[in-house]
């Protein structure tokens, strides 16, 4: 390999590459898996740690940078705190991320953080213990709350709360979200509803576009705009009076950022997939156990990044046309 970048047919150079390293997770959100939860991946059918590796070695040869680890949820996958050293130390891999509920982070932040961890993402639509409940199925709000403190004082770089927008179930907590940008210095931003979990039932009656958040927010917020980067992702950023961290806002209904997605996404189960809302994926996992090359996986790399369309046509487009948008 030479070391070439990956540009897809569109001409976005996809440098970063989220890995789902398990499909389980201790929770149930409300609009991302059904209260049974789905079928669990045999042994078997998930990647192992070396085969992740190996990924991420041919990944970043072809100029990813950034590696932000999934499930489900990753903290309940046996090991983790391995992997996570395994992959902090393959080259040209500068970036290494996280995105969990953090039920379980307060116990394993130190030694994430040890192992080579940058950033974590923590999901938390509402700061009310009862709703925390009843949105995650089951959650502690407690629990989450720890591992957030935990995260800032081990030292992370950059924390993150992801807070999905839905009407009828967090819309009346904006300015309360918001304000834990006062709190800590931690990043809040503000996600359109839009179901990702397979057997999850679509309710567009629960879309809150950004600009209904935003209208909320100034109403007792001065946000001003943030002209510095803050990170690689599609967050607008805003700065807040007093704030020790920023509020975002990710429009991934009503203004799709697909024209700026740098990104492909690999699977529990091996699969490496362009787009979450369309079509085009290959299987690393069947050509790794059937002895490929670096150079082939890194020739499927290509394939799937010119699968990738220029804006996708899948879940959010739908929801958006239910609404007249």
């Amino acid at each position: 390999m030479d070391g070439s970048s990956i540009v897809d047919k569109h001409g976005r150079n996809v440098d970063y590459l989220r890995i789902s390293v398990t499909d389980l997770c201790n929770f149930r959100c409300l609009y991302c898996m059904p209260p049974e939860g789905i079928r669990r991946l045999g042994h078997a059918e998930v990647l192992r740690f070396e085969e992740i590796c190996r990924i991420a070695r041919v990944v970043a040869a072809l100029g990813v940078t950034t590696l932000r680890l999934t499930g489900g949820e990753p903290l309940v996958r046996h090991g983790i705190v391995d992997l996570v050293g395994m992959l902090s130390q393959v080259e040209g891999i500068e970036r290494l991320a996280m995105t969990t509920n953090a039920s379980r982070l307060a116990e394993m932040a130190s030694e994430l953080h040890s192992a080579g961890l940058d950033r974590v993402n923590v999901s938390l639509d509402t700061v009310d213990a009862d709703k925390f409940e009843k949105i995650t199925r089951g959650g502690s709000l407690r629990d989450v709350l720890k591992g957030i403190e935990t995260a800032l004082d081990t030292g992370f770089g950059q924390v993150k709360l992801n807070v999905v927008a839905m009407k009828g179930i967090n819309d009346a907590e904006f300015v309360e979200l918001a304000l834990m940008a006062r709190r800590y210095p931690v990043d809040v931003r503000f996600i359109e509803y839009m179901p990702v979990g397979r057997g999850v039932a679509v309710e567009p009656w629960r879309f809150v576009p950004v600009s209904a958040i935003r209208s909320q927010l100034d109403k007792t917020l001065a946000l001003q705009p943030v002209e510095e980067e803050r990170g690689a992702g599609p967050a607008r950023m805003f700065r807040m009076e007093g704030g020790q961290g920023y509020i975002g806002f990710i429009a991934s209904v009503s203004e799709p950022f697909c024209r700026n997605c740098n990104r492909l996404r690999l699977s529990a189960d091996g699969r490496l997939i362009a787009c979450l809302f369309d079509a085009g994926e290959v299987n690393l996992k069947a050509a790794l156990r059937d002895g490929a090359t670096d150079e082939r996986l890194a020739a499927m790399f290509t394939e799937v990044a010119n699968m990738k369309p220029l804006v996708h046509s899948g879940t959010a487009a739908a929801l958006v046309g239910e609404l007249g948008g």
